[in-house]
């Protein structure tokens, strides 16, 4: 953020420069900050979209069940048992979704 800012002020300082000049200059300097944002956005929309795909197949399976007849004790158990699973399985993914955005942010920054 810092450097951000001192790369603004430096746009600034040129008094021969237009206000369009200026503004071009600024926009560059935010430049490396939304890509990172975007960067962080897209891996963590991935994720979620991923969680909310296992979480759906958990439903579907829960109504099979229901509609074949399981008493709905049953269903329920294997419901929050399939949900835990995807709990489960997605949090072993932080890391490497964490690696991914780490390695991103790197090479903005190269």
């Amino acid at each position: 953020q810092g450097a951000m800012f001192r790369c603004s002020a430096r746009c600034c300082e040129d008094s021969s420069a237009s206000m369009q000049e200026v503004q071009r200059c600024i926009e560059r300097c935010h430049a490396p900050l939304a890509q990172a944002q975007a960067i962080v956005t897209a891996e963590l929309e991935h994720f979620q979209d991923r969680l909310s795909r296992c979480s759906l197949q958990c439903q579907d399976q829960a109504k099979d069940a229901l509609d074949s007849g399981g008493s709905e004790l049953q269903v329920r158990g294997q419901l929050d048992a399939c949900l835990a699973s995807c709990g489960d399985q997605h949090l072993r993914l932080v890391p490497q979704m964490a690696r991914k955005m780490k390695d991103g942010l790197a090479a903005i920054q190269q």
